[in-house]
């Protein structure tokens, strides 16, 4: 049984930054690709950043781009998301996942339980 507690979330005012981490376990986390997703009341969950299971390879959506960076420490079981310049339009439940790829089309293979981001103008 895979275990991915994210952590890290909260409110945070327009340009400032948040990381958030993730812990796994159940599993050999350093064979798999790990991501990132967040959503919104009444859209679809979006894919924003992955990583490939040794680090080098990384993905992310282009809204994010510049401002958020992805890293995982294989030796910690956890996977982080670093976000900077944070807008408005940035605030949703993060998830973290373990997912089939680094690069698109990424799909979550197991999830955690979400983090709040909130982000004021």
């Amino acid at each position: 049984q895979v275990q991915l507690v994210e952590s890290g979330g909260g409110l945070v005012q327009a340009g400032g930054s948040l990381r958030l981490s993730c812990a796994a376990s159940g599993r050999t986390f350093s064979s798999y690709a790990m991501g990132w997703f967040r959503q919104t009341p009444g859209k679809e969950r979006e894919s924003v950043a992955a990583v490939s299971w040794n680090g080098y390879s990384k993905y992310y959506v282009a809204s994010v781009k510049g401002r958020f960076t992805i890293s995982r420490d294989n030796a910690k079981n956890t996977v982080y998301l670093q976000m900077n310049s944070l807008k408005p339009e940035d605030t949703a439940v993060y998830y973290c996942a373990e997912v089939n790829s680094d690069y698109p089309p990424i799909k979550p293979i197991y999830w955690g339980q979400g983090t709040q981001v909130t982000v004021s103008s």
